[in-house]
């Protein structure tokens, strides 16, 4: 059984048989994560930091699960200075690979617009969980110029595909859905589900009052995906899959 925490903005807690995942660490205002390592003391956990930004990156992963077999996996935008230097660490680039990791995982690095990247997990049963960090369509789209956004929006395009052709099928996606974009808040997040075959998307960025990123209603299908559409909103919800 896998079970799946949202921490708070585009935070994630995944929690298999044999490792405890946490994905772009920001807070944890429900306390999930301390609680879960105290519960499972012999199992190893995994940080992922997907790029370096106050709400992906917090210093204080490096202080949590101490007595845990640990490691992390992180964007190498992130300055090596800020990371202590006897911690179990893979810096990542785009089309990197990791191996080897507690629990048995695979890690490939994907691009994102910028720096950063975003990961694909894979645990040792096959199972894989791709988080999207900063992947996403520009969204400044009336204060930036309409050239710079056509090639952002390129550049997204191609790294999706990308996912797509090395991908058969990703069994759970997180993905953030920028609802300050207004009417086009979900673009982004439609065009990865039409052209990736996900199990199961959880949309992050999600903390709006109406939860607009939710409303899987809005978002601009043009054709039918066989994707299971889930939404975790408040900070230490879990779900089972």
């Amino acid at each position: 059984m896998t079970q799946i925490t949202y921490l708070d903005h585009s935070g994630f807690m995944v929690k298999t048989d044999k490792v405890i995942m946490v994905f772009d660490y920001f807070r944890d205002p429900a306390h999930k994560v301390v609680k879960t390592l105290d519960k499972y003391p012999d199992m190893p956990v995994v940080f992922f930091v997907s790029h370096y930004s106050p709400e992906h990156f917090n210093h204080v992963i490096f202080n949590l699960g101490q007595s845990h077999e640990r490691a992390y996996v992180i964007s190498n935008e992130v300055h090596s200075q800020e990371v202590q230097s006897d911690l179990a660490v893979s810096w990542m680039s785009h089309g990197d690979i990791a191996e080897n990791l507690p629990g048995g995982l695979k890690v490939r690095a994907y691009g994102i617009h910028g720096q950063g990247v975003s990961y694909l997990v894979t645990t040792p049963d096959g199972k894989t969980f791709f988080h999207g960090g900063g992947l996403c369509v520009d969204t400044r789209k009336k204060t930036v110029d309409p050239e710079d956004i056509k090639k952002h929006d390129e550049q997204y395009r191609i790294i999706v595909n990308q996912i797509a052709e090395d991908n058969a099928t990703v069994d759970v996606a997180f993905m953030p859905v920028e609802i300050e974009a207004g009417p086009d808040f979900a673009q982004g997040a439609t065009y990865f589900l039409e052209k990736v075959n996900v199990g199961m998307f959880f949309p992050f960025h999600v903390e709006d009052p109406d939860a607009k990123a939710c409303d899987f209603k809005q978002y601009p299908f043009t054709k039918q995906v066989n994707t299971q559409l889930l939404c975790l909103v408040k900070p230490g919800e879990s779900m089972e899959i």
